[in-house]
């Protein structure tokens, strides 16, 4: 039998960014996972914790995505022949069928795509993008009075 080695890691743990400004800004429609092809010293950054994906985006060129924008912070420790680029692009590693169906919404339906997270997956790093349509002023307003709501509905139900 395989041994139990010590607790599970929740999902926050292995979190490394998250972009909530997509989540006020868009619909998310669906979420998928890719991976990332990084060099070393951006791997050591990010088991820093030193990314950013706020302003970032996904794009599909020539039938692979490349995400843009993500800033990786390089480590001051890191090494001396190479000159890191903290906004380089990066290519996202996609099955066939998932960059296809991209393709086919973001050029025919007006949907963009998102980055929603990047997190680490069995020692690997992993984003999580989203299939999005933006949102109009009213519905961020709508949304902020359904949280301010819920909020305040908790707040009764606790009091009592």
């Amino acid at each position: 039998m395989a041994k139990h080695k010590g607790k599970h890691k929740t999902a926050l743990d292995n979190t490394i960014a998250l972009n909530k400004k997509a989540l006020h800004d868009y619909f998310i429609e669906e979420q998928l996972e890719a991976g990332i092809v990084l060099e070393g010293w951006e791997v050591k950054s990010l088991r820093a914790g030193r990314a950013q994906i706020k302003e970032s985006y996904v794009t599909i060129k020539d039938g692979e995505a490349w995400l843009f924008g993500a800033h990786f912070s390089p480590l001051p420790a890191a090494s001396t022949h190479i000159q890191p680029d903290p906004r380089r692009t990066r290519k996202l590693l996609l099955h066939r069928r998932e960059l296809a169906k991209l393709i086919g919404a973001v050029e025919r339906k007006g949907y963009t795509l998102v980055p929603i997270s990047l997190y680490w997956k069995r020692g690997l790093a992993k984003i999580k993008i989203g299939l999005a349509k933006g949102k109009k002023l009213y519905d961020k307003r709508a949304a902020e009075r359904e949280r301010d709501w819920q909020r305040e509905k908790q707040r009764i139900l606790k009091s009592r």
